[in-house]
């Protein structure tokens, strides 16, 4: 016979301890109510629609869009604890379909029994198609009241049949005024915090902790946290030396790929479009110490050369080519100066996107038109079959003509007709060519006029 299994109620519960004070400060201290919520003071305002729904109960399914740390899984929590229902969170990251429809199937359930559920869906936009549709019929069932929380686009990251669903609520970044109100409510209170352990910090060092978190509560939290339990070999009192200890590894929040990436390098390129050096130099700044690639910054930069200053300044290409070259020759951080530098120039100097555009209408007229023949005067005619069929028949040869140019000599298929790309603006070196094209456009344009007056004499082949 099979010796009974001891039941743990029968041995010391070492599991069924209050571990409150073993769980990280910033889960400890995590906001109970909506008006201790740091933050989200636009979301939050009384009155809001958003306030209105959580203080009455009556919660409707939503996607909260915003920075990490700023307060999306703590205001899910809150939601289900002021409509009294049960909270069930699960990530992304980690779940999987069959977790999802376990959830899903334990909400039904509870559904039954008359109560609902809150189900906080993290890292959201991690889900696949299948993986987010698998809540819809839920959600419109009201079994769940779905909240997902995204750092990501939602309009590009979740199914149109999700959102169509769901209210999308935008979370800003937590400022570093309400940070530093976090940080001193968590150093005064006594039950959750660091209250009575008798924590010293000067103002302006929780200030540095505060903009070190950048924006980010949780990190806030945990920064002081560790500058805390540093302390307690400095009598209680987070010096100088403690902070530039914890504050050591620091860095900017940087979501390579992400929206925040996206939005950073518009922005750097649309300070060089707008000609103002120093935005353009603090955007190339913050995200080379975000961790962004200085190679992938120096191929957007020569890009910038080539679509935003073009013909205005030819020297802006090569000089693009060769910081791109030191860079790739000296590495970090020496290399990155040469980066400074490039994107001051582009900046400065003058801007024209005349051949940006030319080429975009040269491409138009290439898909409308189609395959064109080349004019027999421009075709190559090396054989004497080539020269007996007509090839090269009427071509002028430039160097032979007065001004070293065939004015009347078209360039285009017969069927276009002659056409303008092309137009140099009035800024940096365009001026000279705009006057340059100018005058001759219109000297073509005459020579043609008169050459149909005149019959057509034969021409060089080459």
């Amino acid at each position: 016979m099979a010796k009974p299994k001891t039941l743990l109620t029968d041995e010391p519960d070492l599991l069924n301890v209050d571990r409150s004070s073993m769980r990280p400060l910033a889960e400890r201290i995590r906001p109970r109510t909506l008006d201790e919520m740091v933050g989200q003071r636009r979301l939050l305002a009384p009155g809001s629609a958003l306030r209105r729904a959580v203080e009455s109960g009556h919660m409707h399914s939503m996607i909260l869009w915003g920075p990490p740390g700023c307060g999306k899984t703590t205001l899910a929590l809150l939601l289900a604890k002021y409509a009294d229902a049960e909270f069930k969170a699960i990530s992304a990251v980690l779940s999987g379909l069959p977790e999802v429809r376990q959830v899903l199937a334990e909400a039904a359930h509870r559904f039954a029994d008359g109560r609902h559920t809150v189900l906080f869906v993290d890292e959201v936009h991690r889900f696949n198609k299948a993986q987010q549709d698998a809540f819809l019929p839920h959600i419109e069932r009201g079994t769940i009241i779905f909240v997902g929380a995204t750092t990501e686009n939602p309009s590009f990251e979740l199914n149109s049949a999700l959102l169509s669903r769901c209210r999308v609520h935008v979370m800003e970044s937590v400022s570093s005024d309400d940070i530093m109100a976090a940080l001193r409510h968590a150093l005064e209170d006594e039950t959750r915090g660091l209250g009575g352990q008798g924590i010293r910090v000067a103002e302006a060092s929780l200030r540095e902790i505060a903009g070190a978190a950048d924006g980010d509560v949780r990190r806030a939290l945990t920064l002081l946290e560790i500058a805390a339990e540093l302390a307690v070999d400095e009598g209680g009192e987070i010096t100088e030396q403690t902070l530039l200890q914890v504050l050591a590894d620091r860095t900017r929040r940087f979501d390579k790929g992400g929206e925040q990436f996206y939005d950073q390098i518009s922005a750097l390129h649309k300070s060089v479009r707008s000609s103002n050096p120093d935005g353009a130099l603090y955007w190339l700044t913050r995200m080379l110490d975000g961790g962004c690639d200085p190679a992938y910054l120096a191929r957007r930069m020569t890009r910038m050369a080539v679509e935003d200053v073009g013909l205005a300044d030819p020297r802006a290409l090569q000089m693009a080519i060769e910081a791109w070259d030191t860079y790739d020759r000296l590495g970090s951080p020496e290399g990155e100066l040469a980066l400074a530098q490039l994107v001051i120039y582009l900046a400065s100097t003058a801007k024209s996107n005349a051949g940006y555009l030319a080429f975009g209408a040269a491409k138009r007229d290439v898909r409308e038109y189609g395959t064109q023949d080349v004019p027999m005067h421009l075709r190559n005619a090396p054989t004497k079959l080539m020269k007996e069929l007509g090839y090269g028949t009427g071509y002028q040869y430039d160097h032979d003509a007065d001004g070293g140019i065939a004015l009347d000599q078209t360039a285009f298929p017969d069927a276009m007709g002659e056409r303008v790309y092309y137009e140099p603006v009035q800024r940096g070196m365009e001026i000279k060519l705009k006057e340059k094209l100018d005058g001759l456009r219109k000297a073509r344009a005459d020579a043609r006029v008169a050459n149909k007056a005149k019959p057509q004499g034969k021409g060089k082949n080459t």
